[in-house]
């Protein structure tokens, strides 16, 4: 089972599986632009699908919060081009 989280002290989302951590790195703006920077699995990971299990999970907590998506992070945008129906969430200007 994930255990998915927002480390606002680290301004990071974090899912917690078989003892690592996995987490993307966030900056939020004043006009409810988040920005996803960086995403990390660890090696014990990969392969495991928990990247995308953790952008999924953000994606819905950008969308739940109503903030706008600036995907920075080169994996987060890959993720965007393979499931479309996060592409309502970008914010105005940006383009996977």
């Amino acid at each position: 089972m994930d255990d998915f989280s927002l480390n606002e002290e680290k301004k990071r989302f974090e899912l917690k599986a078989e003892g690592h951590t996995a987490f993307i790195e966030y900056i939020l703006t004043n006009d409810n632009t988040m920005f996803l920077t960086h995403t990390e699995v660890p090696t014990a990971l990969e392969g495991k699908g928990v990247g995308s299990r953790i952008v999924e999970k953000a994606l819905q907590y950008i969308a739940d919060h109503d903030y706008k998506l600036a995907p920075l992070c080169p994996f987060v945008a890959k993720y965007l081009t393979r499931h479309t129906d996060w592409k309502s969430l970008l914010a105005p200007g940006y383009n996977v």
